[in-house]
């Protein structure tokens, strides 16, 4: 165990706590973001950020070799490949979309724990998809995870969100939802030709996707202003915006460094990643003063419960 720790075998470990503190802080910065902004400019800037971050890397691999077999390295591809990417543009956009009208109008004390039942949902959806097949452990995850959303509710009516009747709570589902649809997309596209996948470079899909949504973002921000005849919501900068892209990239580069490393293990990898609701909880308790903490403290404890539950029943 002790040359373990010392030759590097759980960096990946430590790598992954990363991507869920980066995480934490990416939810933090959209909510601090959003707060008095039009959703549609802050994605937008949000798309572009991280479309300017991952540009140097395209046209460095695709005009030198300086790259060439290291881990920042973009494959190159023709219509085939990139078809797939686009579509995964529309629904992490989507996803998106739907997580930044939640975060802006619901307390992000609501929005991390049910964020945080996306990877139930990615397990529910791959035995439906692929027909994989739940054992106990997981499915006491999936039921501690459905407990955790009713509880959720009850809190969020003490704040006077009703859950069945809130459209704020459907565009938070909704995200949830599509993430989860996401994660199953990202399993088909990373996944071998011989095993049914397309077998894509995960660094073309994380650099490609991220200028297909900026393209996407940008006919929607000018479609908003050329009908908004009211003007809407004035856009106000903030640092922060440039904070969501810089801690959104970040936390993407610490998981896909944790995976590359020898025995990373991804159950666990997804597992300690949504513990970045912990990150925001905290800030919400701290920053923005939120209400009713102590009964999400508890359901946030059973979501966690819930994903640990998860990881034990995928070793």
């Amino acid at each position: 165990m002790g040359e373990g720790w010392g030759g590097g075998l759980f960096m990946w470990l430590l790598l992954a706590f990363l991507s869920a503190f980066l995480l934490g802080f990416y939810d933090v910065f959209k909510k601090m973001s959003l707060k008095g902004n039009p959703v549609i400019p802050v994605l937008f800037l949000n798309t572009l950020f991280c479309s300017l971050f991952f540009a140097p890397f395209i046209v460095l691999s695709y005009n030198t070799e300086m790259l060439d077999g290291s881990l920042f390295h973009v494959a190159s591809g023709g219509f085939e490949q990139h078809r797939w990417i686009m579509l995964k543009s529309l629904i992490v956009l989507s996803s998106w979309v739907c997580g930044y009208v939640a975060m802006k109008n619901l307390p992000i004390t609501i929005v991390g724990p049910v964020n945080a039942t996306r990877p139930v949902m990615v397990l529910v959806g791959a035995m439906l998809v692929y027909g994989e097949h739940l054992n106990m452990w997981q499915w006491i995850g999936v039921l501690l995870a459905i407990l955790s959303f009713f509880l959720l509710s009850r809190s969020g009516k003490k704040e006077g969100i009703r859950f069945a009747h809130n459209r704020w709570v459907y565009f938070l589902v909704s995200a949830a939802v599509l993430g989860a649809v996401s994660g199953l997309y990202d399993k088909f596209l990373m996944a071998k030709p011989e095993n049914g996948g397309v077998g894509l470079d995960k660094m073309m899909v994380q650099s490609w996707f991220n200028i297909y949504q900026c393209v996407l973002m940008g006919g929607a921000l000018l479609v908003s202003r050329l009908f908004d005849k009211t003007g809407g919501t004035p856009f106000q900068w903030r640092w922060s915006i440039l904070g969501i892209s810089l801690f959104i990239c970040m936390a993407d580069f610490a998981y896909f460094f944790s995976l590359s490393h020898d025995g990373a293990m991804i159950s666990m990898v997804s597992m300690i990643r949504r513990g970045s609701v912990v990150v925001s909880f905290l800030f919400g308790a701290m920053i923005f003063r939120e209400k009713n903490l102590k009964a999400k403290a508890f359901d946030m404890f059973l979501v966690l419960l819930g994903m640990l539950c998860i990881w034990i029943g995928s070793r």
